[in-house]
């Protein structure tokens, strides 16, 4: 004899493919598919994060606002709450009001930095080995503040400081979690080889980039 257990009262129960009345899917729910399902619903769902992050971030200026939206979209969705288009353009929005001071000094510095690249590639400096020694110690600095200003953007929280969490990320990116910033540097270079290869590919590549991020940004908080 079978029994079987009705569910409380008020509980309501999705299927995984239903949609709510405007059209957004429901939160996922990782306690009703299998883990097969989940792996590959979390890559479709980084896949389309990826559009929307460059889509958002195709004006430069708005590329860390983008990122810390679609690190704000992956989390929610990660935690099972409501997570869609809207939901991701408030936080781009949210982000692009309080954090364009901080984007625009952190695109200053990769600027600055670049320019020293260009200079000391040129040749016309002389030195020889203590050139290229340069040359190197700046193309890591310029790494470093990619991979600063990513983890910055994934620890945005609207309503936050972005230069208040900026320092206190620098601070932690590079003395308490190296190896978290080594894994998003690892990911910078995927992104670039995904570029190199096939354009459409810098889509996914940046999805993927993001859930790096936030898998970074939580491993860091649970040490």
């Amino acid at each position: 004899m079978t029994t079987r257990t009705e569910a409380p009262a008020g509980t309501v129960r999705h299927s995984p493919d239903a949609e709510t009345a405007d059209g957004e899917r429901p939160a996922a729910d990782p306690a009703g598919r299998g883990p097969l399902a989940n792996r590959f619903a979390l890559f479709a769902e980084c896949l389309l994060t990826g559009v929307w992050l460059l889509l958002a971030g195709l004006l430069l200026i708005t590329a860390l606002p983008a990122f810390a939206a679609a690190c704000g979209h992956l989390r929610r969705y990660l935690d099972a709450e409501r997570a869609g288009w809207r939901e991701f353009g408030a936080d781009l929005w949210t982000a692009l009001r309080e954090g364009l001071r901080f984007s625009l000094l952190w695109w200053a510095a990769l600027a600055l930095l670049a320019f020293d690249l260009r200079v000391v590639s040129s040749g016309v400096l002389p030195g020889g080995p203590a050139v290229t020694a340069v040359g190197a110690v700046t193309a890591a600095c310029a790494v470093a503040v990619v991979v600063t200003g990513l983890r910055t953007a994934a620890a945005w929280r609207p309503g936050e400081d972005w230069l208040r969490t900026g320092r206190r990320v620098a601070r932690h990116a590079w003395r308490a979690d190296p190896g978290g910033s080594l894994l998003l540097a690892g990911g910078l270079a995927v992104v670039a080889v995904a570029a190199w290869m096939l354009a459409p590919l810098v889509a996914p590549a940046l999805g993927a980039l993001a859930a790096c991020a936030v898998a970074v940004e939580r491993r860091s908080v649970r040490r």
